[in-house]
């Protein structure tokens, strides 16, 4: 179900929508982000790096990347000596270029445009893998697992951050309010593009989450899956091992 949920309509790929998408948003992608989640994003990736270090990685991949939010808080918290970060879109990417450049960590961080059910790099690559909200946006996720896991290094480690949906009252209530009532608005005004955040809702809806997608990980070869909620269940965090 996830795979078949798409940016604009049913005709054409997921792959092509997203990356339309994402292109037509990425100017105003940093700004939306801060101020739809509160900041509350920044303590998620902060968890997710702590995860990700316990093994000590020298070299990661970032999957969908975006403008490099991760990648860029993977090289000053940690003793990574190189972060690869892939995307789809072309835009993001440019984004993130600079912000890299203005870090001076372009020696560090390299960005690069691919797809996750195609990663053009050899098997065994990397020690770690990390992916902030873009599982969810895979056309193939079962395919874009076994890609990761390709590439995962024996012994290395997936750190996954994923939206997911609340689970107390009245929480619940009011986020599934704020998500499909109040964002899609205020995306759709302010990111110039009119289906966007509603997609982000729909999209969240068909994640197959929690114990599901920990069954997907291991259905895929990964080990020692494990899903830890965050903020009351807002946000997930996964972890496997190659």
């Amino acid at each position: 179900m996830n795979d078949s949920v798409k940016p604009y309509d049913e005709h054409g790929s997921k792959k092509d929508q997203v990356e339309a998408m994402f292109d037509n948003i990425a100017p105003r992608y940093d700004l939306l982000n801060r101020v739809l989640s509160m900041g509350i994003d920044k303590g998620w990736r902060r968890r997710a790096i702590r995860a990700l270090a316990e093994r000590q990685p020298k070299m990661v991949l970032d999957m969908a990347t975006g403008t490099g939010d991760l990648a860029i808080e993977i090289i000053c918290r940690t003793n990574v000596e190189k972060v690869v970060g892939l995307d789809l879109s072309r835009e993001m990417l440019q984004v993130g270029r600079r912000k890299i450049r203005k870090r001076g960590f372009h020696d560090r961080i390299e960005m690069v445009q691919g797809e996750a059910e195609d990663i053009d790099f050899p098997d065994n690559t990397f020690d770690g893998i990390t992916v902030a909200f873009g599982v969810r946006n895979f056309e193939d996720l079962n395919k874009g697992l076994e890609e990761m896991h390709r590439v995962l290094k024996p012994g290395g480690k997936l750190v996954v951050l994923e939206f997911s949906k609340p689970y107390s009252f009245p929480f619940k209530q009011l986020f599934q309010i704020y998500f499909r009532y109040i964002l899609p608005p205020i995306g759709r005004i302010a990111s110039n593009d009119p289906e966007a955040y509603g997609y982000l809702y729909r999209s969240v809806q068909a994640f197959p989450e929690g114990q599901a997608f920990v069954d997907i990980l291991q259905a895929n070869g990964f080990k020692n899956s494990q899903c830890k909620p965050l903020t009351l269940g807002v946000c997930s965090l996964y972890t496997a091992e190659k």
